[in-house]
C-alpha cells in the first residue's frame, strides 16, 4: 500500500530512481512558523520602526571632486571629527567622485558648501564640492507615501496577472507570500535598525518579481499536472510538482546569491544595504512560494477541476413530462 504522505514516482510515470519529496507533509509547522515570522516582523515595526534614510527625512547632498583616489571610511571620518555626524558616502563612478548625505544642517547653502569643503580635505589628497542640495523632510515624507504605494500597486497587479493566466486560489496565495517577503524583509531591518532608503525600496521591488517568476513556474507545473495525472490526490500532484521545480529553483536562487554576495563583498558602500535586503529576500521568497503560496491554494481545496475549461454544451435535452 502506497504512503500518501510520500507518492509513488512509478505509479505517476516517473523514473524509480526520482523521489518526490513530501513538501506539503510540513505544510502545517511551516504555516506556525511563517504565522510566527508576520507576527515578529509587525512588532518589529510598530515598536521600532524604520531607521530611514535621508531619502525619506530629507537632508543635504553633496557632490565632492578629489585630486587623488578618496577611501570612504577617510572622509566619513573627516566629516564626522568637523561635526558632520551619520554622513554617508558613495563613489559616483570613480574613487575621486564622491557623493554624500548627511542630515539636515542649520548652515545656509552657501555656508554649508564652504564648510563641507573645509571638513573633506584629506592629506594631501584637496577636494572640491561640485555641488550641493537640500532635501525637505516634506519632499522625504511624499516619497515615503509613493513608495509605499508603489509596493502596494505591484501587488494588486499580481494579483490581477496570476489570476488570468492560472488561477484565484494560485493568485491569493501568491500574493500572500510576496506580502510575507516584504514584511519579514522589512522587519529584519526594523529589529537591526539597518538604514532603509531608496537603494532598500529597490530591492524589495526587485524581491517581488523574483518571488513571483517562482510563483509562476511552479503554477504553471501544478496547472500542468492537474490537467496530466490521473488518480492522484491535489496533495499529492503538488508535491510532484514542487519535486520537478525544485532543481531549476535551486539553480535559480543560487545564481541569484552569487551576485548579491559579490555585490555585498564589492559593491561599496552604495550597494551595501541594497545587497543585503536582496540576501534576505532570496531566502524568505524561495521558502514562502513553496510554503505559503502552494499551501494556500492547497487549504483553499485547490483540485483539477480548478484547471478544466468547462464547455457549455449547445443543445440540452429536455425532459417533457408525462
Amino acid at each position: 500500500m502506497t504512503d500518501m504522505t510520500q507518492p509513488d514516482s512509478k505509479k505517476y510515470g516517473r523514473p524509480d530512481d526520482e523521489r518526490i519529496i513530501p513538501f506539503m507533509k510540513i505544510a502545517k509547522p511551516a504555516a506556525i512558523f511563517s504565522l510566527i515570522l508576520t507576527i515578529a516582523s509587525i512588532f518589529f515595526i510598530v515598536t521600532k520602526g524604520l531607521n530611514l534614510g535621508l531619502d525619506f527625512t530629507g537632508g543635504v547632498s553633496a557632490e565632492l571632486n578629489y585630486a587623488q583616489p578618496a577611501n570612504q571610511t577617510e572622509v566619513i571620518k573627516a566629516l564626522n571629527q568637523a561635526g558632520f555626524k551619520d554622513a554617508v558616502v558613495q563613489t559616483l563612478g570613480s574613487n575621486k567622485d564622491l557623493l554624500v548625505r548627511m542630515p539636515p544642517q542649520e548652515l545656509e547653502v552657501e555656508d554649508l558648501s564652504n564648510a563641507i569643503t573645509k571638513a573633506a580635505q584629506l592629506p594631501n589628497n584637496a577636494a572640491e564640492v561640485q555641488k550641493v542640495d537640500l532635501v525637505g523632510g516634506q519632499v522625504g515624507n511624499e516619497l515615503y507615501v509613493r513608495s509605499a504605494g508603489a509596493v502596494g500597486l505591484a501587488l494588486l497587479l499580481m494579483l490581477v496577472y496570476v489570476t488570468i493566466r492560472f488561477e484565484f486560489k494560485l493568485a491569493i496565495g501568491a500574493v500572500l507570500s510576496l506580502f510575507h517577503d516584504v514584511l519579514v524583509t522589512v522587519g529584519v531591518f526594523a529589529m537591526m535598525q539597518w538604514p532603509f532608503d531608496l537603494t532598500v525600496l529597490a530591492a524589495i521591488l526587485a524581491l517581488l518579481g523574483f518571488s513571483l517568476n517562482d510563483n509562476i513556474v511552479v503554477s504553471d507545473r501544478i496547472r500542468e499536472n492537474f490537467r496530466k495525472i490521473r488518480g492522484a490526490s491535489p496533495r499529492e500532484i503538488i508535491d510532484i510538482s514542487l519535486t520537478e521545480t525544485l532543481r531549476r529553483t535551486i539553480h535559480t536562487s543560487a545564481t541569484l546569491l552569487l551576485v548579491v554576495v559579490a555585490m555585498m563583498l564589492l559593491g561599496g558602500e552604495g550597494l551595501h544595504w541594497f545587497s543585503i535586503a536582496m540576501f534576505i529576500g532570496v531566502f524568505v521568497g524561495t521558502y514562502s512560494s513553496i510554503y505559503i503560496g502552494t499551501a494556500f491554494a492547497l487549504w483553499r481545496g485547490l483540485n483539477r477541476q480548478d484547471f478544466i475549461v468547462q464547455v457549455k454544451p449547445e443543445f440540452e435535452e429536455e425532459e417533457i413530462p408525462k
